[in-house]
Parts: C-alpha cells; sequence; structure tokens
C-alpha cells in the first residue's frame, strides 16, 4: 500500500507511517529488509532524505526532504530544537501530568545525557482484565512532548515513572501487553507521531497532523465509551 502523504510542496513531503517498517536500515537490520526510504523512492519516482527519526514500532507522521540541502536545513532544526514534535501513547496506570527530566544513557557508548519530556494526561480508563494482585486494570492516554531527541526517549522515560507503553516489549510491562494482545487483540506498540511543527524555506510555520492507524482508535474508543 502506498503511504498516506499528509502534506507535500517542491523541498518536502510528510507521510503517515505505519507500524512495523524501518525508517531505513542499519547495522542491526538486514540488509535485505526493504525500509521507507526505498518505498517511498519508489512511490515517488525520486529520491528522498530522512529528516529525522521513527523506532520500527513507532507510527505517525514522518518528514523526508526531496534534495540534500533541504535536508540540512530541516535536520538542523531538530537538532537545535526549533521543531516541535507531539507523540500520543497509551500506558499502563494513570500517572499525573508532569515534566520528565532524567538522564539517559547512550546505548552504544554508555555516556549519559541530559533528556527532558513533557507529560500531559488525555483520558483515563479502568478495564475489567485482573493483573496481578489487582481485580481490573488502569490506563491512560497520554500526550508527550521530547524536548531532547534521545533514543527511545519517550519509551525510557515512561518506564522509569513506572508508566510503561503498552505493547513495547523492550521497556513494557508483560502482563499488560498481554491483556492488550489477548483480551483486545492490540499487538503494537502503542506510540503514534500525531503533530509534527517546523518552519519551512519560506519562513512559514509548518503544522502536521497523523491520523491514528485502526488499531490505535480501536483502543482509543475504549476511553470514549468507559
Amino acid at each position: 500500500m502506498p503511504f498516506p502523504i499528509l502534506y507535500e510542496d517542491d523541498d518536502l513531503i510528510a507521510v503517515n507511517k505505519p507500524a512495523g517498517i524501518l525508517v531505513h536500515r542499519s547495522k542491526a537490520s538486514s540488509t535485505r529488509e526493504t525500509a521507507m526510504l526505498q518505498l517511498l523512492r519508489d512511490q515517488l519516482g525520486l529520491r528522498v532524505f530522512a529528516v529525522h527519526r521513527l523506532d520500527r514500532a513507532t507510527s505517525g507522521v514522518i518528514l523526508f526532504a526531496k534534495n540534500s540541502e533541504e535536508a540540512g536545513r530541516l535536520s538542523r532544526q531538530f537538532q537545535e530544537r526549533s521543531s516541535d514534535k507531539r507523540y500520543e501513547a497509551i500506558v499502563r496506570g494513570w500517572p499525573k501530568a508532569m515534566r520528565i527530566d532524567y538522564p539517559l544513557v547512550r546505548l552504544d557508548n554508555g555516556q549519559s545525557q541530559e533528556a527532558q519530556s513533557e507529560l500531559e494526561i488525555l483520558k483515563t480508563v479502568t478495564l475489567p482484565y485482573p493483573s496481578d494482585r489487582y481485580p481490573e486494570s488502569r490506563y491512560a492516554w497520554v500526550s508527550l512532548k521530547p524536548e531532547t531527541g534521545r533514543r527511545h526517549q519517550l519509551r525510557r522515560h515512561m518506564k522509569h515513572i513506572h508508566h510503561p507503553i503498552i505493547g513495547d516489549t523492550a521497556y513494557g510491562h508483560g502482563v499488560h501487553n498481554r491483556i492488550f494482545r489477548d483480551e483486545l487483540h492490540c499487538e503494537r506498540l502503542l506510540l503514534h507521531s500525531a503533530e509534527l511543527s517546523f518552519v519551512d524555506r519560506q519562513g512559514e510555520q509548518k503544522m502536521i497532523k497523523a491520523p491514528h492507524a485502526e488499531a490505535f482508535q480501536k483502543i482509543i474508543k475504549l476511553f470514549e465509551t468507559n
């Protein structure tokens, strides 16, 4: 299936990335695995450059440039934190709105780096599925804004405050992942890049929004009907 195009002009294109696909190949991935860069190139019939990353398991808006000059300009915005990203996630428990300021160790060399994320609560729900010693389970639909861009930052920050993201096999909680898999038939990581804002080459502020995929929408309905 072609990637849904959210925005396009002469310099760049934003698409809605599905969960489960790499943005581009890495040393850790198979050389035979097709990544978004190759698929989007074939879809558009032109070469594109990744401006930023999303984890394989994360869905949502992602930006590509159509030339190396624009790729460099936009990449600097992300590095200088002059662009904004907002994610949505489903997490275990009912956290409080807060600013998470917790350094993260780099996964490649062990160096500690400052990392900050903003957490807001959109809605909460109690579902009739037992977990651990509790007869029911609490979950929250949250909004997350990373102020820094560390690898797996939001996933690691939510683990740090003991409210891991549902479906996270690396930093999550197995009991709750199984509830969503077995009871709700949802096996994906429930983390979505919902909004991305940046300044285009003409100096105009752009805001791109990505709708949730069907699997994520079904989970959100639980918060709206319970």
